[in-house]
């Protein structure tokens, strides 16, 4: 494996260049999973490493840099969402953001009622909470979606009840990439006063979010979805809400969250917000052409294969296809022996033999759910790239497929 001995070591080469590891060349198309850490924001980190390390909660003057990082970042971000500083809350990531909103929700509001709406399609962060919360007394609904992956307002409105107290439902899909009317759902929960929690964590710095104007009680998200480290979230919080504390222990992020925080983490956060602001419409028009390239080449030069989720409602660097007759683990296999990183769904769940729980709910069938990749762009990819990719996969699916006494099957009805 390489090895460097700084950041300019590690950050200082070329597009072409950076994808040469120990492995051969490499495509990254697997950017919902994670996404490359900017050089800007490793060197941003670097200093709260090695020279700014002390204790934030620590009276000294010493201290006092670690301090200052940190309510700078949480500017950014309050600002970046229509927020107030004192309302962003420094979590270690994604699933923890979303475990705090609704198990504290749901403790902090069970005299009220105990009933939770959240979809069939949400992360398992999410969908484990709710699977917790209803082995200690509470009741879920889980909300059917359309072909599409959305959420069925009219379905959302039935399922309220007088002991509602919770609605999450997630902004944008981590499989199909679908973007949920969040506005809409916002502004029923509102006027039902009833909470609404989003999980942002795939829209956050690649959609614009206004969480005044969608009505957003809780937002969830996580530094590494937009180029910036791992192990760095938060949970945005509207004031007044009487959601109580997740992680017991020290004072730390108003006597909410205990522990020591992530100084270099929240720094690199605030440092890959403002790159992702202040790129997000140019970035998002690269990576939707892209994307659009690749589905249209997959679609026509590739018999038996569909687009999951919305045509055009979708993350601008999502891709997700199901391909009839083919096992998605050995496509992802094939795709990696021949350098191009890839999913066949959440990389949370990727070491499960199960169908996708998302492709499930929009209706299709496990035998061809089985079949599904995701691929999700970043705007340092290329046409050429797309290209290759699309070539690999024509050539993977007539191999796999040639295997198939399903396929075989299938052929000899069609000419019969």
């Amino acid at each position: 494996m390489a090895t460097y001995k700084n950041v300019d070591e590690a950050f200082n080469f070329n597009t072409t260049e950076r994808r040469i590891t120990h492995m051969s060349q490499i495509i990254y198309l697997d950017n919902a999973a994670t996404t490359r850490t900017r050089r800007e924001v490793a060197e941003a980190m670097l200093p709260y490493f090695t020279e700014n390390y002390g204790n934030p909660s620590s009276v000294y003057e010493f201290s006092t840099p670690c301090k200052q990082a940190i309510a700078h970042t949480r500017e950014i971000i309050a600002k970046s969402l229509g927020a107030k500083a004192n309302e962003i809350y420094f979590t270690a990531g994604g699933t923890e953001s979303d475990n705090w909103a609704i198990k504290a929700t749901a403790e902090a509001y069970e005299t009220k009622g105990k009933h939770i709406i959240t979809s069939k399609i949400e992360h398992h962060a999410v969908l484990h909470t709710c699977e917790y919360l209803e082995s200690r007394g509470f009741e879920v609904t889980y909300l059917d979606v359309d072909e599409n992956g959305i959420v069925k307002l009219e379905e959302l409105k039935r399922a309220i009840r007088p002991d509602t107290i919770l609605i999450s439902i997630m902004f944008a899909n981590n499989e199909i990439g679908t973007i949920q009317p969040i506005k809409e759902i916002g502004t029923i929960a509102k006027e039902h006063g009833i909470l609404f929690h989003t999980d942002a964590v795939q829209a956050y710095g690649h959609l614009p979010i206004d969480v005044n104007e969608c009505k957003i009680d809780m937002l969830s998200s996580s530094a590494h979805k937009l180029n910036g480290p791992k192990g760095i979230g938060f949970l945005y919080i509207r004031t007044g809400l009487k959601t109580r504390s997740f992680i017991h222990g020290g004072a730390q992020e108003r006597k909410r969250r205990g522990g020591t925080e992530n100084v270099p983490g929240i720094v690199g956060y605030g440092k890959a917000v403002e790159i992702a602001l202040a790129t997000m419409e140019e970035r998002s028009k690269k990576e939707r052409e892209l994307r659009d390239y690749l589905i249209e080449k997959v679609i026509t030069e590739v018999p038996y294969v569909r687009l999951n989720g919305h045509k055009t409602e979708r993350l601008s660097n999502n891709a997700n296809f199901a391909f009839q007759f083919i096992e998605g683990e050995s496509m992802l296999i094939m795709l990696d022996m021949n350098g191009i990183c890839g999913s066949s769904g959440s990389a949370c769940t990727s070491g499960s033999l199960d169908p996708s729980h998302v492709l499930l709910a929009i209706g299709l069938p496990h035998e061809i759910a089985h079949g599904s990749l995701r691929l999700t762009v970043s705007d340092e990819n290329t046409v050429e790239e797309m290209d290759y990719v699309v070539q690999k996969i024509k050539e993977i699916v007539e191999k796999l497929r040639a295997m198939s006494p399903l396929y075989e099957d299938f052929i000899k009805n069609s000419e019969g």
